[in-house]
């Protein structure tokens, strides 16, 4: 065993909060494996593996150079897998063609440094031209999550580690009217009933997804997607998920999206919320997370997790940092929450939305 691969070991196992666990598409940039038969529960081995979410890759920012220091030190420690937790670019929403596939290149030459399985979970940010400032039409053959799919695979599908079994959902949703709501639809939901039927009993399994089920954000910070037409911010139909999910052994579900690190028990699952390998769209500290990642251990049906920082500096810091007063007060004064970027050769999206 190496030295970095020791200390990752010894970092999971003495640094983290252990919790039961519930229970991606892999790739070095490929579609998701086939399922395999799920191994007993007494046959289960320990698993280590890094979640890491909102990269929101981008040639402004120094962005690209954040996400080499971040894969870098995930590849030193040398974790079995990686799941990556949506909104790998900036953005491909309500861009041009040509500035979502920069971005998705930029993300797909950054990952090789991880030299890993990644499995993959759609963001928001990740869905192409769905907003009609992209000028894209709904007939472009890469419009939605099709250009997603070309690179990452299925959107939603499951795998199985060492007797874990992991279910990675989509909760993004285009609609007609050219927005976006967060939302797990009915055919996903009648296929997440099929998939969990399908474990024996007691099987213990983890749930991944974008934009969190279960959260306490709207507690403690300014709920910037209020007044929306559909709920961009959490999961809308949360209750029907969780009924779903409450028929097998789901110890754990790992999200992204509000790019605070946070955890949250509701009944016997705990719902982990990670930072942002962005931080705050690259512009420091997200309401006091910093840029980073989760380190992860299984165990005997135990999980043990610990948030990472990556030494990444901002060149163009928000004053505000994300806090929830800073952004109220940006909000009265008119100005947006995160600032716009500066002018790119190739047009940058506007400032980050929910």
């Amino acid at each position: 065993m190496s030295i970095d691969r020791r200390r990752f070991l010894h970092t999971l196992g003495v640094a983290g909060t252990a919790f039961a666990f519930p229970g991606a598409a892999e790739s070095l940039l490929g579609a998701p494996p086939a399922r395999g038969a799920v191994t007993p529960a007494a046959a289960i081995e320990p698993l280590d593996f890094v979640f890491f979410t909102d990269t929101h890759i981008q040639p402004e920012l120094d962005a690209a150079k954040g996400c080499d220091m971040c894969f870098a030190q995930i590849a030193a420690a040398k974790p079995e897998f990686a799941i990556m937790g949506g909104d790998h670019v900036f953005d491909a929403l309500g861009v041009s063609p040509a500035r979502a596939k920069l971005v998705f290149n930029l993300f797909t030459n950054s990952s090789k440094a991880l030299g890993m399985p990644v499995y993959h979970t759609i963001g928001n940010h990740d869905a192409f031209g769905v907003l009609t400032t992209s000028g894209v039409a709904p007939t472009d053959p890469l419009y939605g999550k099709k250009m997603y799919e070309d690179l990452f695979g299925k959107t939603y599908y499951s795998f199985d580690k060492k007797g874990y079994h992991f279910v990675v959902l989509d909760s993004i949703q285009p609609t007609p009217d050219r927005l976006w709501e967060a939302r797990i639809d009915e055919d996903q939901l009648a296929w997440l009933r099929d998939d969990l039927k399908k474990l024996a009993p007691g099987t213990p399994v983890i749930g991944v997804v974008h934009c969190p089920m279960v959260t306490a954000f709207a507690t403690y910070a300014q709920i910037i997607a209020s007044g929306q037409k559909y709920n961009t911010l959490t999961v809308a139909n949360s209750v029907d998920v969780l009924e779903v999910l409450g028929t097998a052994n789901v110890l754990a579900v790992l999200q992204g999206h509000t790019h605070i690190n946070e955890v949250v028990d509701y009944k016997t699952t705990r719902y982990v919320t990670s930072g942002a390998v962005c931080g705050n769209w690259w512009r420091g500290a997200r309401m006091g997370t910093r840029e980073g990642y989760s380190v992860i251990r299984v165990h005997d049906g135990k999980v043990t997790a610990r948030y990472e920082t990556y030494g990444f500096k901002s060149i163009a810091p928000s004053a505000a940092s994300g806090s929830p007063s800073a952004m109220r007060a940006a909000a009265a004064a008119g100005a947006p929450a995160n600032p716009p970027t500066p002018a790119p050769t190739t047009p940058a999206p506007p400032a980050p939305q929910w």
